[in-house]
């Protein structure tokens, strides 16, 4: 995922989240379904089909978790896939907090990247740059390729959204995730890419031929501990590649 914004224990729901892959069209990529060939009936996610583990996922008990890498466009390559640390996460029993400490000396096998690892009664985030895993208050938070709640425009501007609409329809949170607006050069962070990626990269919804978002999903834990689970996918230049969704 490259865009995240979640409403956690508001409103009388545990979790409200959506969340924008982003990535280069060629990579290959299975939709979101249940992991049963791969052992794991009980998890709903996506698949890097290149590296194998997963961006955004949860599973029948309602664990789940979700992964942002951290724009570092200098830093010498890592050995492990960050994939794999939401998979591990998903089809292990660790609580959250426990998951996050045992990572412990083994962070520095991935590149930079934010975590949210979470239940339906806890939710903890870590950032590997700054180290130290913190418990989330309840509130409106959103990670893209910094910082928790860093002031991106496109970030801000989806929590703005998903504060506000809370309570609407399913279609109308997902609607959120198409906003293919880029914003003023004065807005833009400078994370080490070009100033025409900064550009690019400031939309929330990046259109391209090699490059933009291919899935937006949307995942929800209500009061009862339904869970709703929605993808989109895209093609190269924002084509319609289908829709699934799932409530258990």
């Amino acid at each position: 995922m490259c865009l995240i914004a979640f409403a956690w224990q508001v409103s009388g729901r545990p979790l409200v989240l959506l969340g924008n892959r982003d990535e280069f069209h060629p990579r290959p990529t299975r939709p979101a379904t249940f992991w049963s060939e791969e052992g794991h009936p009980q998890l709903l996610a996506g698949k890097d089909l290149q590296a194998g583990g997963t961006w955004l996922g949860v599973t029948q008990a309602g664990r789940f978790a979700a992964l942002t890498n951290i724009r570092a466009p200098q830093a010498t390559p890592a050995p492990c896939s960050r994939g794999a640390l939401v998979l591990d996460y998903l089809t292990g029993d660790l609580a959250p907090e426990d998951y996050l400490a045992n990572l412990g000396s083994d962070l520095h096998d991935y590149a930079g990247f934010n975590l949210l690892v979470g239940t339906p009664e806890q939710l903890w985030h870590l950032n590997s740059q700054e180290g130290a895993a913190t418990a989330l208050a309840p509130g409106i938070h959103g990670l893209s390729n910094a910082s928790l709640n860093s002031p991106w425009p496109k970030l801000q501007k989806l929590c703005e959204g998903l504060e506000a609409n809370l309570d609407v329809d399913n279609d109308a949170l997902l609607a959120l995730l198409k906003d293919h607006r880029e914003y003023p050069d004065e807005r833009l962070p400078d994370s080490g890419v070009s100033l025409e990626w900064e550009r690019r990269l400031s939309a929330a919804f990046i259109v391209g031929e090699d490059y933009g978002t291919r899935a937006s999903t949307l995942l929800t834990i209500d009061a009862e501990g339904d869970i709703t689970f929605i993808e989109q996918r895209f093609g190269p230049m924002g084509e319609e590649l289908g829709e699934s969704g799932w409530r258990f």
